[in-house]
């Protein structure tokens, strides 16, 4: 479905990127798997999705806190395969604080690899699409993107202003076979949310059912946990020829958080 496309994910040695590089290599699209560290385990990551898939996969280190990585990666990307189709805007990162006790270098490191890494990746990677008369941007936003939740406020912000960024970029490319849609989770079962299943289990005294049922999915009314692959799935449809006409949006995966 995808053969001859290529893909970058960024944030993808682990998690929902992970998952995303391994549905779109299934569809058979090339991959460029992408993270800041650069280890043996990385490049093993880009082997074996090559290996089982039958496609072409590298991995590529870069810095989504820096711009210039950022640009960089797509650079390299487009010298190696011969130019970027697919570019899903994955990495992100977290802290929870109320606002007057934030560290100012949490606030700068989210805004920038959540929100403004989006920016520069898709200013180099979208005039190649739009030369080829095709693209597809998928950004993986938040359920926070579409709703505000306490001691959160650099990631809602960054997330509502990649909800924001997507619907632009729609606009802008437009007509010319490009398109740009944000995907938008709930709670995702990851490593990450596995850390705060434990903490808050240790901070309240609670077994890990309750924990999960009554704090960590309180605002998920199915109560269960999306998985990666059901994220990743949805991120292979948006990148696939059904979702031509589909842009400018927002996909929920949610259990119906953003419903109300």
């Amino acid at each position: 479905m995808l053969s001859g496309k290529t893909a970058i994910v960024t944030g993808s040695n682990s998690g929902i990127g992970l998952a995303i590089a391994e549905a779109l290599a299934a569809d058979g699209a090339n991959i460029v798997v992408n993270s800041f560290t650069d280890g043996s385990a990385d490049h093993a990551i880009a082997t074996r999705l090559a290996k089982e898939h039958g496609v072409e996969a590298v991995y590529l280190k870069a810095d989504m806190s820096k711009g210039a990585e950022c640009r960089d990666l797509v650079e390299r990307t487009v010298a190696r395969f011969g130019g970027v189709d697919i570019l899903v805007n994955n990495a992100g990162i977290q802290h929870v604080s109320p606002i007057e006790d934030f560290p100012v270098e949490k606030w700068d490191a989210i805004i920038a690899i959540n929100l403004t890494a989006a920016f520069h990746t898709t200013a180099v990677a979208l005039p190649h699409m739009k030369a080829a008369g095709w693209g597809r941007i998928v950004n993986i936003a938040s359920a926070h993107g579409l709703r505000a939740s306490p001691n959160k406020s650099a990631y809602v912000a960054a997330k509502h202003g990649i909800v924001g960024l997507t619907k632009t970029v729609a606009l802008e490319a437009a007509g010319l076979g490009v398109t740009c849609n944000a995907v938008c989770p709930g709670f995702v079962l990851t490593p990450l949310v596995e850390t705060q299943i434990t903490d808050r289990m240790a901070e309240l005294g609670l077994d890990r059912e309750t924990t999960i049922r009554d704090v960590i999915l309180e605002k998920q009314p199915s109560k269960q946990f999306a998985t990666v692959e059901q994220i990743a799935a949805a991120t292979a449809f948006l990148a696939s020829d059904a979702a031509a006409q589909i842009t400018g949006t927002t996909l929920s995966i949610d259990g119906g958080w953003t419903a109300a």
